[in-house]
């Protein structure tokens, strides 16, 4: 495929984006399949990423992480993406929470966690979303209740990224001497070698199976109290500061995917035979990828665009939403375009156009469904 974007990227962008591309399609790729059938979490796979600094991107380097800027964090997520969507997002939703950490942590929190999670000792997860909230992220119940030197935690999460997995959860709880309620939550670091920790259950979904989601309830779970996250009660407005790089980071999880079914097609239309020559040569074929082609790439520049924004300091919210909503509707649509391109054989699973086509719906759903970002887009026009 032309590679038209790297005319425009800095030398060091080049560098962590092909660094990814190496580890992610040498190691990453050439388990996912596998991956996808057992639901096997992807530790060896954790490890190499780890060791050239991918699980520590949002991390200093003093404490072990790589500083990497934010293009090159949506570059990298890309190339993995392309390789197993699921492995790219326990890479996103890890680094978004050891973000919370380097950004809004004391001096201690830092050194005590931010190495863990840079060498992918501990894998981090979210505990934000509840069984009735959704994408109503204020709609939260678990309350955190002050015990002397300790808060304990009571509540249900839901649809939590590597919360089986986890050794570091940053979790959202209401704290009962808060006067602004439940929207003036706290957040906090929590163990999940706590009993009060527990897995209820871990679920079994359409695609992105590498990728495990957990339901957690928080039962009486003791948490130490300097293991306030930030000052009390400022909870949502931390979480509101990070949804633009979250749903960045979701829209190249999109186009990795998007890009490695048109990829796929393209390579099976040059290799299929009908009516004499390769199907890439019937014009309906030809203009389908076209299409498929002209989406992966708009959306690939958006989203650099949009984390341009973000990486200069420049609010992008409207452009975040932008990028999320149209990368990952494009995903759906070239991933079913590149399954149609490969007739019966795209409905197996021993083609890899049935496992992306899977995987690109979620990301339609997970940090903002598309009509959310649609009422994010107009609002933003009505002002």
């Amino acid at each position: 495929m032309n590679d038209t974007s790297a005319a425009f990227l800095s030398e060091q962008e080049l560098m962590i984006r092909d660094s990814a591309r190496k580890v992610a399609t040498e190691i990453v790729a050439t388990t996912a399949a596998e991956r996808d059938r057992t639901g096997e979490w992807p530790r060896e796979e954790l490890k190499a990423a780890a060791e050239l600094g991918f699980l520590g991107m949002h991390v200093p380097e003093e404490f072990g992480g790589s500083g990497a800027s934010f293009v090159e964090y949506i570059l990298a997520i890309e190339e993995f993406a392309a390789a197993d969507a699921g492995f790219a997002t326990i890479l996103h939703v890890h680094n978004g929470m050891a973000d919370m950490v380097a950004r809004f942590g004391t001096a201690d929190q830092k050194r005590k966690y931010l190495p863990a999670l840079a060498s992918g000792e501990a894998i981090a997860a979210g505990l934000l979303t509840e069984p009735q909230a959704g994408s109503d992220t204020a709609n939260f119940r678990t309350s955190a209740r002050r015990e002397g030197t300790h808060y304990v935690l009571n509540g249900s999460k839901q649809f939590i990224s590597n919360g089986n997995q986890a050794g570091c959860a940053i979790t959202i709880a209401a704290t009962t001497d808060t006067p602004e309620g439940r929207k003036g939550g706290s957040l906090f670091i929590v163990d999940p070698k706590e009993p009060g920790y527990i897995v209820s259950r871990v679920e079994h979904k359409m695609g992105q199976r590498s990728a495990h989601v957990a339901a957690i309830q928080l039962d009486n779970c003791r948490v130490p109290a300097e293991n306030l996250l930030g000052e009390e009660g400022a909870a949502y407005k931390r979480i509101l500061a990070t949804l633009s790089e979250g749903r960045i980071g979701i829209a190249s999880v999109a186009v990795g995917v998007a890009r490695a079914a048109l990829e796929a097609a393209v390579q099976y239309a040059k290799e299929r035979q009908a009516y004499g020559a390769p199907i890439i040569k019937l014009q309906g074929v030809a203009f389908d990828l076209a299409d498929m082609a002209t989406q992966v790439e708009v959306a690939r520049q958006f989203v650099i665009h949009a984390a341009r924004l973000h990486q200069a300091g420049i609010a992008c919210g409207r452009e975040a939403s932008m990028a999320k909503l149209f990368a990952s509707e494009i995903a759906e649509k070239v991933c079913s375009d590149a399954v149609q391109i490969h007739g019966g054989y795209g409905y197996l699973n021993d083609f890899p156009v049935e496992r992306y086509y899977r995987d690109a719906r979620v990301t339609k759903i997970y940090e903002g469904t598309s009509h959310i970002q649609k009422v994010i887009i107009a609002r933003s026009l009505a002002r």
